[in-house]
Order: structure tokens, then C-alpha cells, then sequence
């Protein structure tokens, strides 16, 4: 194989050092950020997914919806978003949930929030209402003391359980179990300290405070409906005829006769997390589009730089084809040239956007988040493969100029 093309390109690049780096150093970006954000996006698939893991495969949500929209439509999103509050999820649609043969365990789920004090301490919290239950639904575990019962639930007792983080910051190293925090003003008895759970989509689960679903709504927020209503099937192979069945039911409690009209929306968490990937892969395969177009304006860029350097360089390939050298050889060292500085800036890539994956799963450890760090390697392939093909297309056209020079015109130029 003859290396000559080659050396002549390298020894070229080397005589104009600050343009081959910038230009180099302009390709390195775009294949960074196309290295960062698939790694990203595998690091933000594994969160998600790993948070979903909080609740069994078995589990089935029944979410307030704004009717005649769809539960994953942007309207129904927006609307909540800015405030709409329906109202018509109830203890009897929690029954209706709880005598289906198919439900192992049901709760309610109302949340808010407040100021939650213990002596001179005073911390803003997230306040969850949820069953007594809440255990045999999903991955719940007690550090200290214990969860509250049914009986503490139906009588409305004022008792909590903190998360850890939010014990810490009250009670520092003290014991928490058995003594009163204050929640806007009332007393609650600490009966218990969750053990960690990280974040949980974007919320940080160990500063939240537990309290009994119905006690929140009745002595904290002053309401009688919930915001959701969680529960375990005992059957996952007949989980789509139980949803069907609880649409059918939920829809009879509330006088809907449309089903365009629910005020509600029966989920599955594979449903969820199905729908939660492909959001997530669609996002990154996205951005990835962007940067991909910024490399094909980072490829006119090095069309733009080879093109200068052909016409700098005209008695040079003048003297060269005076020389014996044909205009295949011409054509293989400015080719040659193209291909070094893509293939450098995509290798230069590679490395950057491993660092910046790096960098980007030690912040989202260090604020609690179970991100994963992986470099896929469809990335790598993409950013290689992708550089080449820029350097050889954009590389072509002044490459081809500088091997058409007729030698005589190329010498009388200088």
C-alpha cells in the first residue's frame, strides 16, 4: 500500500499547524456533543426505568384526567400544569378498585405542600398522603419505627413518617421516632424514618414527609378526593382485561356513558415505561439529528479551508504534476488531508464526550439521582463513521479542483 498520499498530507497539515487544529478542533465539538448526549440519554433511560423499578410490573395506576383529552396529550398536560383540579376520584372508586378479584392491594394518593417544624428547625416539605398498605403496592422500607396502621389511618390520626433526608435536617442525630413535628400548625406524632429512595422524576424522595392518605385530606388539605389511586394485580398475564374492567367500573361510579369523556386514565407501569422510553430515545435521536446538521456545517467549513489551500498551494501541485505526479496523486493528498483532520476531530470527539458523559454522571450521582454511565458503542460507530464521510464528501470537490490544474497554468500563477 502506498503511504505517500499520505505523508504529503500529514507533512502539508503540519506547515499550516494553527488552521488544522482549529478546523480539527471545530469537528471534535460537534462529535463530543453527539458522544455526550447519546451517553446522556443512556444515562436518563436508566434513571427513569431504574425509578419505575420503585413500583412491581404488576402495578396499575388510575390517574385524574382533564375529559375529553387524551392522558397523553399535551392538553391534558398543559391543563394540569396551570392548575385545573378534578375532583371526582374517590373513596368509592378506591372500593371499586379494592373488590376487583384481580387487585391484590389498592391505596389512595393525594400530595402537597408545607412547612414542616420541629423545634427551632423549620423545612419546606413535599407531604405525601398514601395507604397504610403503601408496602404491599411498592418498594417502601422503614429505617427506624414503623408504617402507620389502618386503624391510625381510618380514625385520621396525626402521625408521620419521615423521609431520611428530612429527618436529618430536623432532628440531625437526635431519635425521631415519638416526638411532634408541626404541619401547618398541627401537631404530628413521628412513628417511623424511611430508608433512602433517591430521586424519583425530579423529586427527591427522602425529603418528603408520609402521612396517612386520609388524614391528609381531611386534616391537612381539607378535601375528599384523591389524585391517584395505585394498586397490585395478582395476575399479570389478565392485566389488560382488569384494566378493562376497572375503566368499566370507575366510568359507571362517575355517570360516563362517552369513553372520550373519562375524567380518568387506567395505566400499567410497562404502558409507562414503554411510553417513557420512547419519549426519552426520541428525544436523544433528536438532538442527535441537530448536531449532525452543525457537523455538516462544520463539514463546508473544512470544504471552505481545503479550497483556500488548494488555491495557496497552486505552484506547489504545478511543480508536483511538472514532476511526474499524476492527478490521481494530487487527488489522494488532498483527499488524504480532509480525512486526517475529520478522523482526528472525530477520535478527539470520542474522547471529550466520554469526559463529558463522565462529568455529567458524577453531578447526577452527587445529587442523588442512580445514573448510569455508558458510551454506547452505536455512538462511537456513528461519530467515526460520520466524520469520515463528512472529510471524504467535503474533502472531494477541492480535491478534485487541485488534481484538474493544468501544470503550466499552476506554475505561471506564482
Amino acid at each position: 500500500m502506498d503511504f505517500t498520499p499520505i505523508k504529503l498530507a500529514l507533512t502539508a497539515l503540519r506547515a499550516q499547524k494553527t488552521r488544522s487544529v482549529l478546523t480539527i478542533l471545530g469537528m471534535s465539538i460537534g462529535i463530543a456533543v453527539v458522544i455526550t448526549i447519546m451517553a446522556a440519554g443512556k444515562g436518563l433511560d436508566h434513571m427513569v426505568m431504574g425509578q419505575l423499578d420503585a413500583f412491581s410490573p404488576n402495578t396499575v395506576t388510575v390517574e385524574v384526567k382533564i375529559p375529553s383529552t387524551k392522558k397523553t396529550s399535551s392538553d391534558n398536560a398543559m391543563g394540569m400544569a396551570t392548575g385545573i383540579t378534578i375532583t371526582t376520584l374517590k373513596e368509592k372508586d378506591l372500593d371499586t378498585l379494592r373488590k376487583h378479584p384481580n387487585i391484590a392491594a389498592a391505596y389512595g394518593f393525594v400530595t402537597g405542600q408545607a412547612i414542616v417544624k420541629y423545634q427551632n428547625e423549620a423545612k419546606t416539605s413535599l407531604l405525601f398522603g398514601e395507604g397504610y398498605n403503601l408496602q404491599e403496592v411498592e418498594k417502601f422500607e422503614i429505617a427506624s419505627g414503623r408504617m402507620f396502621t389502618k386503624d391510625e389511618e381510618e380514625s385520621l390520626a396525626q402521625v408521620a413518617v419521615l423521609g431520611s433526608k428530612m429527618y436529618e435536617l430536623l432532628f440531625g442525630e437526635e431519635n425521631a421516632v415519638g416526638k411532634t413535628v408541626y404541619i401547618k400548625g398541627k401537631p404530628f406524632r413521628v412513628i417511623g424514618v424511611a430508608k433512602s429512595r433517591g430521586a424519583m422524576m425530579g423529586m427527591d424522595m427522602d425529603k418528603m414527609v408520609l402521612l396517612p392518605a386520609k388524614t391528609m385530606q381531611k386534616r391537612v388539605l381539607g378535601i375528599d378526593y384523591y389524585q391517584e389511586l395505585i394498586a397490585k394485580v395478582k395476575d399479570r398475564t389478565i392485566i389488560k382485561q382488569t384494566v378493562a374492567d376497572l375503566e368499566t367500573a370507575v366510568r359507571e361510579n362517575h355517570d360516563i356513558t362517552d369513553p372520550n369523556k373519562d375524567d380518568f386514565a387506567v395505566n400499567t407501569m410497562e404502558e409507562a415505561a414503554t411510553m417513557l422510553s420512547s419519549i426519552i430515545n426520541g428525544l436523544t435521536l433528536l438532538l442527535v439529528a441537530l448536531v449532525c446538521v452543525s457537523l455538516l456545517v462544520g463539514g463546508v467549513g473544512i470544504m471552505n479551508i481545503m479550497y483556500v489551500s488548494v488555491t495557496e498551494r497552486t505552484f506547489e501541485i504545478g511543480l508536483r504534476k511538472a514532476l511526474g505526479a499524476k492527478s490521481r496523486d494530487i487527488l489522494k493528498q488532498f483527499l488524504a488531508e480532509a480525512i486526517i483532520i475529520t478522523v482526528a476531530g472525530g477520535i478527539f470527539g470520542i474522547i471529550s464526550g466520554a469526559a463529558f458523559a463522565l462529568a455529567i454522571y458524577f453531578i447526577a450521582v452527587s445529587y442523588g439521582y442512580d445514573w448510569a454511565y455508558a458510551v454506547p458503542i452505536s455512538s462511537i460507530i456513528l461519530a467515526i463513521s460520520f466524520s469520515a464521510a463528512v472529510g471524504l464528501i467535503f474533502g472531494l470537490y477541492p480535491a478534485k479542483k487541485a488534481a484538474a490544474f493544468d501544470p503550466m497554468v499552476a506554475l505561471r500563477k506564482e
